[in-house]
């Protein structure tokens, strides 16, 4: 296509020539003939966004939506674009287009794998809100009327509408809100040691129930109570030599009837 006033040939084949009609733009005051010729400059170039929206499906969204950014790219290219500068339009206007692409994947699509469910309704949900939003000027539809509109269930509706707030995920440096340098990552438990001991504890309870009661009982002091041998001899009234003498017996006898039962 090519427009009105142009006289240098553009270097691809299927782009318009509108050099000339960007720098009329540039020197017309804005109104309605302003606006006519922004409209029909966004027209003319509509096809390259589409070209460059196509190179970016496969990705999660659908090409229609891709179409839709892509376009907005190319709205703020026109109203941004100096020809004075002296680069051709299509020069400033693929980087834009691109990169508004590029910013919707960051900002609209999830860093994480979500389930394809999810992700239709969140598309099925974001679709009617914008259908709604042209006959409900002034508020937000509600759940109900978008459930009705897409043809879904209100939980269905609700997950759409988490998922909409779901896209990326945080480092794990991110401050915490209302904290004092607190991060992210510092709220992340780790794992506790004891559960390295439970099938040990669970294995040895029944030979710890067979043992004497005296034995019981400085086993009982020694680990858990945390006496010493000499406190644990004072406290039974027998020597030191004798306490270690039973601790290291009930040693032999657990350890063998543990080793019994694994084998």
């Amino acid at each position: 296509m090519r427009m009105a006033g142009s006289s240098k040939p553009h270097p691809h084949d299927d782009a318009p020539d509108t050099a000339a009609a960007f720098e009329r733009l540039a020197r017309l005051p804005e109104g309605p003939e302003r606006k006519a010729l922004r409209d029909e400059l966004i027209q003319a170039w509509l096809p390259m966004a589409e070209r460059i929206a196509v190179r970016f499906r496969g990705r999660g969204e659908n090409l229609e939506d891709l179409y839709q950014v892509a376009a907005l790219g190319l709205v703020k290219a026109v109203d941004h674009y100096d020809p004075a500068r002296g680069h051709a339009f299509e020069a400033y206007a693929v980087p834009t287009v691109t990169g508004e692409v590029k910013r919707h994947f960051r900002d609209h699509m999830w860093t994480l794998h979500v389930p394809r469910r999810v992700q239709d309704l969140r598309n099925r949900v974001r679709r009617a809100v914008k259908e709604l939003g042209q006959t409900t000027p002034g508020r937000a539809p509600t759940i109900e009327e978008i459930a009705a509109h897409a043809h879904l269930t209100a939980a269905e509706v609700r997950t759409g509408m988490e998922a909409l707030e779901c896209f990326s995920a945080l480092s794990l440096e991110a401050d915490m809100p209302g904290t004092d340098g607190y991060a992210l990552g510092d709220a992340l438990g780790g794992p506790d040691p004891a559960f390295d001991t439970v099938v040990d504890r669970v294995a040895v309870r029944p030979c710890l129930q067979a043992l004497p009661e005296r034995e019981r009982t400085i086993l009982y002091l020694r680990f858990f109570g945390g006496m010493t041998q000499s406190c644990i001899a004072q406290q039974l009234g027998i020597s030191q030599m004798h306490v270690s003498r039973l601790l290291s017996g009930c040693f032999a006898q657990l350890r063998e009837e543990i080793l019994a039962e694994a084998g």
